[in-house]
């Protein structure tokens, strides 16, 4: 770590549970963000700005006018250009000495395998249940610790499914692959921007505490938040002995 690194975070060098270990490690850390829109923007931004090592990117989509209400990491005259690209440029624009790897594709279950694989935390910051499931049989099949945010109206939710801990529930334990969810999305029910702000700055929170091995995480917890009350609430979640995801998992009963 040089002068200029040492300057520029000594803020949170100064924090004595960070220190230059902690900075050190998130220097040296590769994180997987699958989406760079509502939440995966200030995920994004944030890695950026904490210096983590590698970022990598994975998003299909393209910029649109409609975006700019709460995806911040892009802007007006990136309008049309990937997302991808779009929230690359803005993290190389805060901090150019991070290593930043673009994917303008959609996460299927062949990529993920690889990026999974390569990454020491991922963070899940897409808008489909289908895409949230291939993360996580990912992240359990690896033993990769996951950050899975969602955002819809007024109402955010957030947690960490680290299958490394036993105890620790998978994303299927939750919210079951074979159980009738219905989609929702920001294009027919709307999103107030501050929450996925909320969200997504979380994720990062969680995710750079992973990295920097900050404890605890929110692990086993399940964080819901409202809007409207501006009012968080914590639910326990247990580990689903019988998931079709994680039971047969290393270290399971």
């Amino acid at each position: 770590m040089n002068d200029d690194d040492l300057l520029r975070y000594s803020r949170h060098i100064l924090l004595e549970e960070f220190g230059i270990d902690g900075q050190a490690r998130v220097s040296a850390g590769r994180a997987l963000v699958i989406g760079a829109g509502g939440l995966g923007s200030p995920v994004a931004l944030y890695l950026a700005a904490a210096g983590v090592g590698h970022v990598t990117l994975v998003d299909d989509d393209e910029v649109d006018l409609t975006n700019l209400q709460r995806q911040v990491a892009h802007t007006h005259a990136r309008v049309g250009s990937l997302k991808v690209e779009s929230a690359a440029q803005a993290m190389r624009d805060i901090n150019p000495g991070i290593s930043i790897e673009t994917h303008a594709t959609r996460a299927d279950e062949a990529l993920l395998s690889r990026l999974v694989g390569a990454a020491d935390v991922v963070i899940d910051c897409c808008d489909n249940f289908a895409t949230r499931h291939a993360v996580n049989r990912a992240c359990v099949a690896q033993g990769k610790p996951l950050v899975a945010g969602a955002a819809i109206r007024f109402d955010g939710q957030l947690s960490v499914y680290d299958t490394r801990d036993e105890a620790s529930p998978c994303y299927a334990c939750i919210f079951p692959p074979d159980a009738a969810f219905e989609e929702t999305l920001c294009a027919v029910l709307g999103v107030f921007g501050p929450v996925v702000g909320t969200i997504g700055t979380l994720q990062a929170s969680e995710a750079l505490k992973l990295l920097a091995c900050i404890e605890p995480s929110l692990a086993g917890k399940l964080l819901m938040f409202d809007g409207r009350r501006t009012a968080f609430d914590t639910l326990q979640i247990a580990r689903d002995p019988h998931c079709s995801v994680c039971a047969h998992r290393a270290g399971a009963a």
